[in-house]
């Protein structure tokens, strides 16, 4: 709207918007002792039911009808108290009282933002114009109170469309309400283009966040989640506690309770594997031997049912177990330079001797993975390139296949897939640790990831989307999300948690956790959350 001169007649409410601020600048706060009755109107102005003409006021008047939808030539006085108008906000409930207002002007002023309850209480408001300010977004429903309004003008503001104008490019889809055409001043992507014709699927207003949860006032180094009678359960190694904690999740108040504890000197595994419906523990120690442990329904405990081999196991690392053809398997990495990493198979009575995989090499870690339908272990060593074995159904054992090349001392292998490819992250505690991709014979480098001081590298999947945390005893663990453009992980958030040993991904209900066993701090349970950006 142009310049206002004196004397001009201002269609119905030019500057009601700025009635409110006016006060406040004329020194009269909200809720001030009331003084003497004033007059109806000052006395350069006319008053009628509905409305108020005033010529060269100084004063803006102070008991308008509650009646009133049109308000002249108050320009002048509120100009020289609001610095030309260029004040920048609207707060909320700016309006009180004059909810016979049918139009309001908001014009050539510098306004950048408004509350979202600006307009509350104008019911029959049906001309708005706020053009020629300095919006660039608006608060999500601030129309919804303007039940009649049939015209609205936003033309003259440098709208960003972000997610934050999401609403408005809906609402501009529903309503009746004329709207000009309005354009995006930002970002260089949307640049004026109008805002009519913006696509919701244009707008990518959807994010992730990993909060805490619940903490865990211990220090652990696994965590294998297992359901056992249809309930959840984890259990954590505890090497400080000499212990195996079975934590049991509640249903009603969403946190994981104390359910047991199997004593285990210096246990850096416990694996649980449900067999024919029966639950057994495998409990893994740097000293003392290594045990296997049977629930017992009849007194509500864990029984000690079997030892393990301490010449074939004497430093154990890691146990992954497996089914396949239907048969239970798990296999223990030993790290010790006399011990081998060795594969269990189960029977009727327990799980026995199979194979010797990869003696005196030091392991750190195994990997169970079936690719193309043939099942494979993948063995990290602290003195080689990881092993590749493949299984031979006919002779029931695995093979050596190869190695993945040109990566030594890798502390932890794990895989992951992105559609129909196949990769392994590869976690170095001295040098960069990798991501690399199964090209059909042999994996190929694929990303180098700066991690100094790393013991886990763990991808896993949440809602559809591929994450890898990477840890480090030396600063933050890094979350990384997939980029599916660019083939490669990207960074996307830090958690601090102190020298991480695992991270376990378990879906809960509704309910997404990741647990993160920490061997110098508590072990931290964090909640996978989804957030909407434009709401």
């Amino acid at each position: 709207m142009a310049e206002l001169q004196i004397g001009q007649v201002v269609p119905r409410g030019q500057v009601l918007a700025l009635l409110l601020l006016g006060l406040a600048c004329l020194g009269l706060p909200v809720g001030a002792k009331r003084g003497p009755k004033l007059p109806p109107c000052p006395r350069s102005c006319s008053c009628t039911r509905d409305t108020a003409f005033c010529v060269d006021s100084k004063a803006v008047p102070r008991n308008l009808p509650p009646e009133v939808i049109s308000l002249t030539n108050l320009l002048l006085v509120l100009c020289s108290l609001l610095n030309s108008n260029k004040f920048t906000l609207i707060g909320d409930n700016a309006f009180t009282g004059l909810s016979h207002l049918q139009y309001l002007f908001i014009e050539n002023n510098d306004i950048r933002s408004l509350s979202k309850f600006t307009f509350r209480g104008l019911k029959s408001l049906t001309h708005l114009s706020l053009a020629n300010n300095n919006l660039q977004t608006l608060p999500r429903d601030i129309f919804k109170p303007l039940d009649i309004l049939s015209d609205l003008d936003l033309r003259g503001n440098a709208f960003i469309c972000d997610c934050k104008i999401k609403w408005l490019v809906e609402w501009m889809e529903s309503t009746n309400t004329t709207v000009p055409a309005i354009f995006c001043s930002s970002p260089d992507r949307f640049q004026g283009q109008k805002i009519r014709d913006l696509a919701l699927k244009d707008f990518d207003c959807i994010t992730t966040d990993f909060v805490v949860h619940q903490v865990l006032p211990f220090q652990s180094v696994s965590a294998e989640p297992f359901i056992y009678s249809s309930d959840l359960y984890i259990t954590l190694a505890q090497p400080s506690a000499s212990s195996c904690t079975v934590l049991k999740w509640d249903y009603v108040e969403r946190k994981l309770r104390d359910f047991d504890r199997i004593p285990a000197h210096s246990a850096v595994y416990c694996k649980p594997i449900v067999a024919q419906s029966q639950l057994y523990m495998v409990v893994a120690q740097l000293f003392g031997g290594s045990y296997i442990y049977r629930w017992d329904t009849n007194v509500d405990k864990f029984i000690k049912i079997q030892d393990i081999d301490s010449q074939t196991i004497r430093k154990p690392n890691d146990i992954e177990a497996f089914q396949i053809d239907g048969d239970w398997y798990f296999v223990i990495a030993d790290s010790s330079k006399a011990g081998s990493t060795s594969l269990y198979r189960w029977n009727q009575n327990g799980f026995y001797s199979h194979q010797a995989l990869h003696p005196w090499h030091r392991d750190t870690d195994v990997e169970y993975l079936e690719n193309d339908g043939k099942p494979r272990l993948i063995i990290s060593s602290s003195s080689q390139a990881p092993i590749i074995y493949q299984w031979n159904r006919s002779q029931k054992q695995f093979v050596q296949q190869g190695e993945v090349t040109e990566v030594m001392d890798v502390q932890m292998v794990k895989h992951f897939k992105v559609k129909r490819d196949n990769y392994l992250c590869l976690s170095r505690y001295i040098g960069d640790s990798k991501v690399v991709k199964w090209e059909g014979l042999r994996f190929t480098e694929v990303q180098t990831l700066p991690s100094r001081g790393s013991m886990v590298m763990q991808p896993f999947v949440v809602s559809q989307r591929q994450y890898m945390a990477l840890g480090s005893d030396f600063s933050f663990t890094h979350i990384y999300l997939w980029d599916e453009e660019k083939q490669k992980f990207a960074k996307f958030q830090e958690l601090s948690v102190q020298a991480p040993r695992a991270f376990r991904y378990v879906p809960i209900e509704e309910i997404d956790l990741l647990l993160a066993p920490s061997f110098k701090g508590n072990t931290l349970v964090y909640r996978h959350i989804v957030v909407d950006l434009s709401l």
